[in-house]
């Protein structure tokens, strides 16, 4: 269970080191404009995805067992932490994290990184899809410019939403989808430039210079600090514990699903090996230390990852550059980083929740087994229609019983890339 970086230093030199720069301030210049919109879907502050990406990824790739993760927060905690924010305020989101990350801890100790092998593969698909569905929807009223309370379920939002169609904000929605188009363009155009930053950046320009009335990151939830908080613990009872136990089981979770496949991802980018129980350990250290400095639960980021790889990252050292590249970031320029137009974020994430679907894949799941595929849909519908906790309980103890069923051998994983 030793970490990667340690392994790495061992024959590190200067140009390793130089590329590992290089592709740790591309990969910051990317995760800078998704943390902060990953926070604010989230129904946090936006600072907290900042927080995220700087404990979080730092601690990720410093003892972490993959020689090029990159860590932080990730789409596909929106959901579940959108969900313990709204039932137990900010206090137990922190707290259910931190017993998330205990819980990856003993995971690690006791080696049960391997495990993943025996998740059904057509659980992941199908909360997945089902988290980008809910993700979609939720960057709606961002992107068409609707102020006001709107309903949190996915089925209610869009009623709402199609009642509000004449209070359609034109600005914002030309802003996002111009924002849309470009990181399209940018990314066929250049595949390894930091293009999100770049979009986000233009789009939010215009905004600032035409004087337009759309929402920004600073005038909706004021300036951004420039440092870390003071580390803090929540308030501990017996009784939040027990109340939170679910929450921090689907966070540890999808913290470990998430990760471990990431790491699958760039070993074969990379044609490496990667370590699960040192990775599953790091994932437990983190989510313990983002959670002390007030931050969301963080795991590998499989977008960042490859990102990394394809700028250049040799070792751990890139994912430590990319940390504390958003930490400079945060100290140097917290006001451009405030001045981002949240119509420009809302279309970001979109994208992300479109490649996080992968309709690639669609068409191949048609070819599946009945079984399967009816896994796949009653995931992907529990997940849209009840939650989490629901979807991967229900979905994980059928697919297990469907393998008993026919004693077949562990998944061959084919984890999305993104």
């Amino acid at each position: 269970m030793t970490p990667k970086l340690l392994t790495t230093l061992r024959t590190y030199d200067r140009a390793t080191f130089l590329a590992d720069v290089i592709a740790g301030i591309s990969v910051a210049l990317v995760a800078l404009p998704l943390s902060l919109a990953i926070a604010i879907a989230s129904g946090a502050l936006p600072e907290t995805g900042l927080y995220t990406a700087m404990v979080g990824g730092f601690l990720i790739s410093a003892l972490g067992g993959s020689r090029v993760q990159i860590g932080g927060p990730t789409g596909a905690f929106i959901v579940v932490v959108f969900g313990v924010i709204e039932a137990h305020g900010m206090d137990g989101l922190v707290l259910a994290t931190m017993m998330a990350g205990g819980i990856l801890l003993v995971a690690g100790l006791l080696r049960a990184g391997s495990l993943i092998a025996y998740v059904p593969e057509p659980v992941v698909h199908g909360f997945t899809i089902g988290i980008a569905g809910i993700i979609a929807v939720s960057q709606l009223p961002d992107l068409l410019g609707l102020s006001g309370e709107l309903p949190a379920g996915v089925f209610a939002r869009l009623k709402a939403v199609w009642a509000a169609r004449d209070m359609v904000n034109g600005a914002a929605l030309g802003v996002g989808l111009a924002v849309m188009a470009l990181i399209i363009a940018l990314r066929r155009a250049f595949p390894r430039f930091p293009g999100l930053i770049v979009a986000v950046g233009l789009g939010s320009l215009v905004v600032a210079l035409a004087g337009l009335e759309v929402d920004t990151v600073a005038g909706r939830f004021g300036a951004l600090p420039r440092s870390l908080p003071v580390p803090a613990l929540p308030e501990v009872t017996t009784a939040r514990l027990v109340e939170l136990l679910p929450s921090a089981l689907v966070i540890a979770f999808l913290a470990g699903i998430e990760s471990l496949l990431s790491a699958v991802v760039a070993d074969r980018m990379i044609g490496g090996r990667h370590r699960p129980n040192a990775e599953v350990l790091a994932q437990g250290v983190a989510n313990l230390g983002s959670a002390l400095f007030g931050g969301l639960p963080a795991t590998g980021a499989i977008a960042r990852t490859a990102t990394n790889v394809r700028a250049g990252g040799k070792t751990p050292v890139a994912g430590i550059v990319h940390a504390l590249t958003v930490g400079l970031c945060m100290a140097l320029a917290a006001p451009l980083v405030g001045a981002m137009a949240m119509p420009a974020l809302a279309g970001l994430l979109l994208l992300t929740a479109w490649n996080m679907s992968e309709p690639g894949k669609w068409r191949g799941y048609l070819g599946l087994r009945r079984s399967d595929l009816f896994l796949l849909v009653l995931t992907m519908v529990l997940t849209l229609a009840a939650d989490l906790t629901v979807a991967i309980g229900v979905g994980v103890a059928l697919g297990l019983a469907l393998r008993l069923r026919r004693r077949a051998e562990p998944v061959d994983w084919a984890p999305r890339e993104k």
